[in-house]
């Protein structure tokens, strides 16, 4: 398998391992990250699945950023197309348990799950997902990425409150937990960046 076989492959399994985690916190039922409440919101008012609102939403902010300049890649394509399907197919495959303590567990590893995800799909250097380019655009506007991200959060988890979304500790936990968590684990799978040319 040649290098830019291996990166496909950790891409696809890193994408579908982030919507699988995503999935985990729904299981779980204790809350989620702000835009899984989104959504959630919107699933709960259209015809739309979590994952199915995941793919609209995903590429409703891929025109934002492309329309803002940002450069974006293959990886952010991919981003868009799988992540959704793979929640779904998760919460077709898993059932919430009964007790509080399979959903507590369910909701602590979600988060951790979506890091180990998010790891092995950046450590490819495909290009940003959608909202990670959208932080990008405003950073290019003078708006610092901490800032960025906050405030385009902050709507995303406040739209899908309104809409009814689950908020809860694991809101909290996974605000907590995946950003160190993907400091932690991106080394074991980053790869250096290649030259366009020949990166498959």
């Amino acid at each position: 398998m040649n290098e830019a076989h291996r990166r496909l492959v950790q891409i696809v399994v890193g994408l579908y391992v982030f919507g699988a985690g995503l999935a985990f916190t729904v299981i779980g039922g204790f809350g989620q990250g702000a835009w899984t409440v989104f959504h959630e919101g919107i699933s709960d008012h259209t015809p739309l699945s979590i994952g199915g609102a995941t793919v609209v939403t995903g590429a409703c902010v891929f025109v934002v950023v492309l329309a803002m300049g940002v450069t974006v890649g293959r990886g952010t394509i991919m981003n868009v197309l799988i992540i959704g399907p793979s929640t779904d197919l998760t919460l077709w495959l898993i059932e919430s348990p009964d007790h509080w303590v399979g959903r507590a567990a369910f909701t602590v590893l979600g988060p951790l799950v979506v890091a180990l995800g998010s790891s092995l799909y950046l450590g490819v250097h495909w290009g940003p997902g959608p909202r990670d380019g959208l932080m990008l655009g405003l950073n290019e506007r003078g708006v610092s990425i901490r800032a960025g991200r906050f405030g385009v959060e902050a709507a995303a988890f406040t739209a899908g409150f309104l809409l009814g979304g689950t908020i809860g500790w694991g809101t909290v936990w996974s605000l907590l937990a995946i950003g160190p968590a993907v400091q932690w684990m991106l080394p074991w799978f980053d790869r250096a960046p290649v030259p366009l040319a020949t990166d498959g």
